[in-house]
């Protein structure tokens, strides 16, 4: 494992974290909580030092699970979850200081540690950013000791360049993979003025880039691969990276082409982020065992070449870049 200084928040972290959205099994599966510690105790074992979370995420499960886990270890790990998308609509006049504070009071609880590591504002709807008060309440949070650091989750690029200017953000999620390179423009260049911590989220498009779908796979009814195609439930940019499905499959396959050693794409598609020295971390979700480790294999594989590289991101300018690189 490698590891990597996560912006100002100084911690030093492994760039191979762990996403827990379905930490306790497949999209639409009741939560178990069995897989869930042997999933999170695995990431551990092999070196993950950061975890990310959600209250949202199984309705508080994946919380409590996470910190089952990490109590019972004596390793430092860094626990990060969010808050906000309980808010029921989802709408910018939901978020309230009060509310807010009660959602991380709620998470603490769950989690069972004394300080959330990192905090993050759950994809808020834009108006959120233009609300210094927001933003200034996680300050006394943090002078509570109930937080270390205020991070955000952003679906756009816009919306991370304007978490920024708040001083006391000192990380940003943002999806950013193979098929979502728009990130790496303007919004990495003004982070690392900054010193902020970025964290790639949906680093597989969903399963995508792992090369192991084709046009006869199916998901279960539960699974947002299956009904957000199109932003039915929630931003369509979530699934798939807001790709056609179609289409990604003819990207992967020029993918395929290009590694026909590979029987999994998925490590090959995490060493092209990590190329990108402003990357603090990946957090690749996993709902088995065999999920973590493949997603730690990366480490046995040569180094991706610039010639690789290149002609990586050549099948991204062809097949992806004109439908969505300037919607997210």
């Amino acid at each position: 494992m490698n590891y990597r200084k996560l912006g100002k928040t100084n911690f030093n972290i492994s760039e191979i974290a762990l996403g827990t959205w379905q930490v306790g099994g497949k999209w639409g599966s009741p939560f178990n909580d069995k897989t869930a510690d042997e999933l999170i105790n695995t990431a551990i074992d092999n070196g993950v030092s950061f975890i990310d979370t959600a209250d949202v995420y199984e309705n508080g499960l994946s919380e409590t699970a996470v910190g089952r886990v990490v109590r019972s270890r004596s390793e430092r790990i860094y626990v990060a979850t969010k808050c906000g998308r309980h808010i029921n609509p989802h709408v910018n006049e939901g978020y309230q200081t009060k509310v807010l504070q009660k959602f991380v009071e709620d998470s603490l609880k769950r989690i069972g540690l004394e300080t959330i590591d990192l905090i993050q504002l759950h994809c808020p709807p834009n108006q959120v950013f233009y609300r210094p008060e927001i933003f200034e309440m996680f300050d006394r949070l943090k002078d509570q000791g109930k937080i270390l650091n205020l991070g955000v989750s952003v679906e756009k690029v816009e919306e991370g360049l304007k978490a920024i200017e708040y001083s006391n953000v000192t990380t940003v999620q943002i999806i950013f993979n193979l098929f979502r390179q728009r990130p790496s423009e303007l919004f990495f260049k003004e982070a690392q003025k900054k010193d902020i911590g970025i964290i790639a989220r949906v680093p597989l498009a969903s399963g995508l880039l792992t090369g192991l779908f084709d046009s006869k796979t199916t998901f279960g009814e539960q699974d947002h691969r299956n009904f957000n195609r199109d932003g039915a439930a929630f931003d369509k940019g979530e699934t798939f990276s807001g790709i056609n499905y179609e289409l990604g499959l003819k990207a992967v396959a020029e993918l395929k082409a290009l590694f026909p050693e590979a029987t999994n794409l998925a490590p090959i598609a995490l060493q092209w982020i990590l190329s990108f020295n402003e990357i603090s971390c990946i957090i690749p979700g996993a709902s088995n065992q065999s999920h973590v480790l493949s997603n730690l294999s990366l480490y046995d594989l040569p180094k991706l070449t610039p010639e690789k590289i290149t002609a990586m991101n050549a099948i991204y300018e062809q097949y992806i870049k004109p439908q969505v690189h300037q919607l997210w």
